[in-house]
């Protein structure tokens, strides 16, 4: 593998600020799973009951069977516990987005009408509440268009979010391949929304959540009492509102399922988080569609050039120059085992650094001698490389007087008789006068620690120039 697709490194050490309406410090966004009457039931033409987030601990498949106590805490979801969240929710003034199987939206009109009326969003969580990991990918297409065509019939308009929830590596890519879709959230990977691009097309991916999730009243290691779930999500968005008034808004999902929080003893720790949300302040909770128009105004994709793309020929074309008069570094540092994490300044310094520094001996000096004099004769004739240049011209080494260019002159001529190589600095770091101190001083290291020396300052000119290019 010499192309790693996994993006490890998303937003980088910078990431954007979505400015939230208001000025709100973060985005607080409230997720209701609504599954019941699309769960594995023999009754749907599945070949065993549930097993996955219910009451009943330890719960396994049933093939073959009905399992009557696992379809009837799903009916109490659907029954109590959507109508108690609904209460509270539209009690606070807060509206939600609906994942919604769209089977289990079939079998429940009532509850679609008061989602449609307290102004929700209806986004689809898929077709049945089924695992799609094994489906083939042409089936797994047919079921996405399928469970589109069956909510945009129930709900009265399709769908603009997606989350499967119980995905396939193939899931992202062929919801975006669909292409009607504003937003897909079956990830997990960031506090913020970003981009995805999918062939042609520029899909918006909004992270959800599974550990600000109520799941967790199912699964070991979870939540115990309403209580603990609340005092989890209180310190979260505490955590986050800090560092939103520190100049880094970000985004807080809260995953909910009627079955689990509609519970009267669990949710209540979720109303005193609602509480605590609503008397601190200095938050916005949309529905998700709202953060993805928002997102798509504010910080719209722009597509770019990037690195681990690149064929073999760009890639020299481009950063081939990096470390003076030897594209071999670029050559070989397109070979490695690219992704995401190298499309930036720090990815390609990385890459090119490791062929830099795993390169022989002789060939590390070779990028040295490379390397011109400062101030020397290459400087005087204008016969230097575009990037040396301006970084000689930065610390004023154009502008010298004579008696300045004859101590530059014997310094060269001295150091070059000692080591074998040029005197190497990153002179952006410099002055005139500090670099005319490290070069005094330098020149009495003893060779080796010498060569080591420069090697760092060569990688250091590399990375000043790839900020460069990258700004």
């Amino acid at each position: 593998m010499t192309r790693y697709p996994r993006d490890l490194r998303g937003h980088g050490p910078t990431p954007p600020n979505p400015h939230w309406p208001d000025g709100a410090r973060v985005a607080v966004q409230f997720v209701l799973n609504y599954e019941e009457g699309g769960e594995n039931c023999t009754l749907h033409g599945d070949a065993a009951s549930e097993a996955f987030l219910s009451d009943i601990p330890g719960a396994a498949q049933w093939p073959g069977q009905r399992h009557w106590n696992m379809e009837s805490m799903y009916e109490y979801g659907a029954r109590a516990g959507f109508w108690r969240l609904h209460r509270l929710f539209t009690g606070a003034g807060i509206p939600l987005t609906i994942y919604g199987v769209a089977t289990a939206l079939a079998r429940s009109p009532d509850q679609v009408q008061a989602m449609k009326d307290a102004g929700w969003e209806i986004a689809s969580h898929g077709l049945k509440w089924v695992e799609h990991k094994d489906m083939p990918e042409d089936e797994e297409r047919a079921t996405i268009a399928e469970a589109v065509r069956l909510h945009t019939e129930v709900v009265g308009e399709r769908p603009r979010g997606w989350y499967t929830g119980r995905c396939s590596s193939n899931t992202v890519r062929l919801v975006g391949e669909e292409g009607g879709f504003d937003y897909v959230s079956d990830t997990y990977d960031d506090d913020l929304p970003y981009w995805m691009e999918i062939g042609d097309r520029d899909q918006l991916i909004i992270p959800y959540t599974l550990e600000a999730n109520d799941m967790r009243f199912a699964t070991a290691p979870g939540w115990v009492t309403g209580d603990d779930f609340g005092r989890y999500l209180i310190d979260a968005f505490d955590t986050l509102h800090a560092e939103g008034a520190a100049g880094r808004p970000a985004m807080m999902t809260v995953g909910l399922h009627c079955r689990l929080v509609g519970r009267p003893g669990k949710i209540a720790g979720l109303k005193r988080f609602i509480d605590h949300v609503q008397a601190k302040g200095g938050a916005w909770c949309p529905r998700r569609i709202d953060i993805a128009d928002h997102w798509a105004a504010t910080h719209p994709h722009q597509r770019r050039e990037r690195p681990s793309q690149m064929d073999k020929a760009r890639f020299v074309d481009l950063y081939g120059g990096i470390f003076e008069h030897s594209p071999w570094i670029a050559e070989r540092a397109h070979g490695l085992e690219l992704g995401p994490a190298h499309d930036s300044a720090a990815g390609v310094h990385n890459a090119l650094c490791r062929m830099f520094r795993t390169a022989s001996a002789d060939e590390r000096l070779g990028v040295l001698t490379a390397h011109p004099d400062l101030a020397g004769k290459l400087a005087a004739a204008g016969e230097l490389t575009a990037e040396s240049t301006s970084e000689q011209a930065s610390a004023g080494l154009d502008f010298l007087t004579d008696d300045e260019r004859a101590t530059f002159t014997r310094l060269n001529t001295d150091y070059v008789a000692k080591h074998g190589f040029p005197f190497i600095i990153a002179v952006r770091d410099h002055d005139k006068a500090s670099i005319l101190a490290a070069f005094q001083t330098r020149i009495g290291n003893d060779r080796d620690a010498e060569f080591d020396e420069a090697c760092r300052q060569v990688e250091r000119i590399a990375q000043v120039r790839l900020m460069d290019l990258f700004a």
